[in-house]
């Protein structure tokens, strides 16, 4: 039970990380500019993930072999510059909760399709009625949100 509130407090924290991470960006992107908004919170989190690595330790040692990684992995990167640059869109235009909801139902909807295949090295889920349910909930919730 402790380990399943720990994921639950993780993913939370995740979750407001995220909610504070497009408005900040924003703020950026109204001052400087949409580009340099990205490199700037990039460059932020590079920064971050170093020092990070400095104070506790190598983490595995095995950084060195990122060249040994599938070509394709390296978009992750790329998605974090989409992610960003659309919040900055989004915000003025939508409001931080809609544009929020927005991004969650688009990761829901991807989710469950790497679930239920297994993609990314995803462990199989199947796409069960009530997790149908959910995301199409979630789809409702979208179109209340934006239809105002």
């Amino acid at each position: 039970m402790q380990a399943l509130l720990l994921v639950i407090l993780i993913g939370l924290v995740s979750g407001a990380s995220i909610g504070l991470q497009g408005p900040m960006a924003n703020m950026i992107s109204q001052r400087l500019g949409v580009m340099e908004s990205v490199i700037i919170v990039h460059i932020g989190g590079a920064l971050a993930g170093i020092l990070a690595l400095l104070a506790f330790g190598k983490g595995t040692g095995k950084l060195s072999q990122w060249r040994e990684l599938p070509w394709y992995l390296l978009a992750a990167g790329i998605f974090g510059l989409v992610v960003l640059s659309a919040y900055t869109y989004m915000i003025p235009r939508i409001g931080v909760t809609t544009a929020v909801l927005v991004t969650v139902t688009g990761q829901l909807a991807v989710s469950a399709v790497l679930d239920q295949y297994g993609f990314l090295g995803a462990e199989i889920r199947p796409l069960t009625l009530p997790r149908l349910l959910g995301i199409v909930v979630m789809f409702l919730g979208v179109w209340l949100t934006v239809k105002d």
